[in-house]
């Protein structure tokens, strides 16, 4: 999983919409601290959201990362009972 942002949801849209009403990409991006690259990466996934949409894609992401940790884990669980219960006594 990668890192969480430093960045708002506030601060990532409101670099979008300055770029998207006549902002300098480089501008904006020499201003937060922050890659072309990384500009780029934001406006591909939180491009034409509104603040509340990103919170929730956020919110979503989160409860699905989650998810796949208790299903890993039980996968695991599984597993080690599937091992103990093939051995012969």
């Amino acid at each position: 999983m990668g890192r969480k942002s430093s960045f708002t949801d506030e601060q990532i849209i409101g670099a979008l919409r300055e770029v998207d009403a006549g902002g300098k990409v480089r501008e904006v991006c020499r201003r937060l601290g922050i890659t072309e690259k990384t500009y780029y990466r934001w406006r591909s996934k939180y491009g034409g959201m509104e603040v509340s949409d990103a919170r929730r894609l956020r919110q979503l992401e989160d409860e699905n990362g989650k998810l796949k940790k208790l299903l890993a884990e039980a996968m695991l669980d599984l597993q080690a009972a599937k091992a103990v219960l093939a051995k012969k006594w």
